[in-house]
């Protein structure tokens, strides 16, 4: 079942009529059908698009069942999936939870494509309803159109229209060569997932017909490029050469080829793609379908605290207004505070239910809290942010942090010390050579600083996923690869991921692979780890 739901078009005035006398509510209970459902959507687009001037795709409501949210769950929350048996085994996991009372379903799944997919539940309760259309369809459809990582990280337009040809891709490969090639190759290709981005993009054109021409002629240049007759294959012997001269040259032509092939190359399921010596041309696409796929999610991992951050501030903002308005009852109210207040619910570090810091809570604190400097500055505030206390514009410094900003770089530029101390944070350092745990940073001027500066450092997925590059690859002769891994503050990899994961990278290149772990600070190698193709 859906809803088709166009953008609704902004009143002429972002003001709303002065009215003697509330609005009637938009509902009163718990059921909805689809009609009411559509009152309440446009309803909310006066508000969205006319008061805080939000600029969202077109959006199209589904409304499924329980299971139906499960199968979207195992699909990583995407309407199109190829077959693979990790999405069974995910699903298999949450329905069991589920079954058993241990964990409960989202209330909404939103999906960046254009137009804008909202998964909203058959259960919910026409308050839940017009929660999650507020929070999905207005505040994280904003965030994926406007902000700068989405803009060049993924393609809304046409997203849809590549997981439909990937999962006939998918299907078509088993059909022909047998699921179990099909099978070991998508293995391989998820387990180098996170090493499948590249992180320095362009901002992409948005015409397809010129990013397809585009795309051919990159395609032509690499063909010219990389073209070698047979007999330049063989190693050149000269034995009246001297040694030194010999090696010389090895090492003229090693540095060659590492610029002829773009090394060092972070994007590793590219370099496959493009370079691996035994692929089939099925199975370069396959990789392709995987490292498109973690490209689009990228800018996810980049920005949960900003996008929910956004998406929690819109529908509170929404829904508040629309109570001002008397177009929600006392009734519904309450519902909404009740589980909006649980959505934002931060433990302690010492309750058993923490598990780091909330991005809902978190991010809408900040939020709000952007809202009160720009209307109610303190001195604090004008001495912190003299750029924007005091504007009285909160909705457009908030939208321009919502484009500009990703996760790290808007904690290190908005959080202020007003947050810092309703979450009471601070710094310490815990090291196992010390005899005791020191505090580093409290709430002073300077502790202020560190603590922003540290805990923006916590939320940049670079430092975070381990610094991967391929530096070396040898076409013409031993085939090996060499991949190094550059460490940072000393943490090496774990033996045993590290070995599993590169019998994959093994299983795709088809040749010995090694991995060398080398200090960033001293260029020290610690480790090294070699592996050859499983027969």
């Amino acid at each position: 079942m859906s809803i088709q739901a166009a953008t609704p078009s902004p009143p002429p005035s972002p003001k709303l009529p002065r009215r003697k006398a509330p609005l009637k509510p938009l509902f009163d209970g718990a059921e909805w059908d689809f009609k009411l459902i559509n009152k309440v959507y446009d309803t909310m687009g006066e508000i969205a698009l006319g008061e805080m001037g939000l600029d969202i795709y077109p959006n199209q409501i589904e409304v499924i069942t329980a299971e139906q949210m499960l199968d979207a769950y195992s699909s990583i929350g995407m309407p199109l999936m190829y077959r693979h048996w990790s999405f069974g085994k995910r699903f298999a996991y949450d329905e069991a939870a589920y079954r058993k009372g241990q964990r409960s379903l989202a209330f909404e799944i939103v999906i960046n494509s254009n137009p804008c997919i909202n998964y909203i539940m058959e259960e919910n309760s026409m308050t839940m309803q017009a929660l999650v259309v507020a929070h999905a369809a207005y505040g994280h459809n904003h965030f994926f159109k406007n902000n700068n990582q989405f803009q060049q990280h993924t393609q809304a337009d046409h997203i849809i229209d590549y997981l439909a040809f990937a999962k006939t891709f998918v299907a078509d490969c088993e059909d022909r060569f047998g699921q179990e090639a099909v099978e070991l190759t998508l293995d391989a290709a998820h387990a180098l997932m996170n090493q499948g981005v590249s992180r320095n993009l362009k901002l992409r054109p948005r015409d397809p017909a010129k990013r397809e021409f585009q795309r051919e002629m990159a395609r032509r240049e690499h063909e010219e490029r990389t073209y070698d007759v047979l007999n330049r294959t063989l190693p050149e012997i000269n034995r009246g050469e001297p040694v030194a001269a010999s090696a010389l040259t090895q090492a003229n032509s090693s540095a060659a080829e590492q610029r002829r092939l773009g090394l060092p190359e972070e994007n590793i399921l590219y370099f496959l793609e493009k370079n691996a010596p035994k692929l089939a041309d099925w199975q370069r696409e396959l990789l392709r379908i995987v490292r498109n796929l973690s490209q689009y999610f990228y800018p996810q991992r980049q920005t949960k605290l900003m996008n929910e951050g956004c998406a929690t501030f819109v529908h509170y903002e929404i829904m508040n207004k629309l109570y001002e308005r008397g177009q929600l009852t006392d009734g519904t109210m309450l519902e909404f505070l009740h589980s909006h207040s649980s959505v934002i619910f931060q433990p302690a570090f010492n309750d058993r239910r923490y598990s780091g810091m909330n991005p809902y809570a978190l991010g809408f604190a900040m939020m709000r809290d952007i809202q009160r400097i720009c209307v109610a500055p303190t001195d604090e505030d004008r001495a912190w942010f003299p750029e924007f206390a005091g504007n009285d514009d909160a909705y457009g410094t908030l939208r321009e942090a919502w484009a500009n900003y990703r996760d790290e770089s808007f904690v290190l530029q908005y959080l202020s010390p007003q947050v810092m101390r309703d979450f009471h944070l601070f710094a310490l350092k815990d090291e196992a050579k010390d005899p005791a745990v020191r505090i580093t940073a409290i709430h002073d001027e300077q502790g202020y600083r560190d603590v922003r500066r540290r805990l923006s450092r916590s939320y940049d997925v670079a430092a975070q996923d381990p610094d991967l590059q391929v530096t070396d690859a040898d076409l013409s002769g031993s085939r090996r690869l060499v991949v190094t891994h550059t460490v940072r503050n000393g943490i090496t990899l774990d033996k045993t991921e590290c070995e599993r994961t590169m019998q994959y990278l093994a299983r795709l290149w088809g040749y010995r692979v090694r991995l060398i772990e080398v200090d960033c600070d001293t260029g020290r190698v610690l480790k090294e780890h070699e592996v050859l193709p499983m027969p």
